[in-house]
């Protein structure tokens, strides 16, 4: 394995600690399913549970025992409220609806934040010159806002500074 993979994996793994440590609140981690039709009958998506996550900017972190020393590029953010009836006023209105009734199908704690429609990230030789959020450029790991963003900032203090925001944040951040 790489020394720049090597290194992304350790950096990754010291903030999920420290993170853990902090005792900073995680979120669900689901996937969005659209079951097969049963006798020609449709039935509601839903979600279901990955388990628990960091969001840290553009990547997620595994908290649980579930995700734990994985990560994901992030996906889709959704806050499970009461989804409240179709209005069909604008096509990203009612897909934000679908996604919230999917989550309290689900089961979903009310309130919980589930983040879905995420890329897993493999921590392996592919991360070398990648085009992902998360990629090695010679031995250095590096991580970019999104997979088409130009530039990219050095993984360690990429995460220096968002668990440090999570960790410690700002007066007024939480209230």
């Amino acid at each position: 394995m790489a020394d720049g993979v090597v290194q992304a994996r350790a950096l990754l793994d010291a903030a999920a600690r420290r993170l853990r440590a902090a005792d900073v609140p995680d979120e669900a981690l689901g996937e969005y399913v659209v079951p097969k039709p049963v006798l020609g009958i449709r039935r509601e998506a839903t979600m279901r549970s990955l388990g628990r996550v960091w969001r840290v900017g553009a990547l997620l972190i595994g908290s649980s025992l579930q995700t734990g020393g994985r990560v994901w590029a992030t996906g889709t953010i959704t806050r499970v409220t009461d989804p409240g009836r179709a209005q069909f006023q604008s096509v990203s209105m009612e897909t934000r609806r679908a996604y919230r009734a999917a989550a309290v199908r689900g089961r979903f704690d009310a309130g919980d934040t589930v983040n879905h429609g995420a890329t897993p990230i493999d921590l392996d030789d592919s991360l070398l010159g990648g085009d992902g959020v998360l990629f090695v450029d010679g031995d250095l790991p590096m991580v970019r806002w999104s997979p088409t963003a130009a530039t990219a900032v050095p993984l360690a203090d990429y995460l220096a500074d968002r668990v440090g925001l999570l960790v410690d944040p700002p007066a007024g951040a939480t209230d």
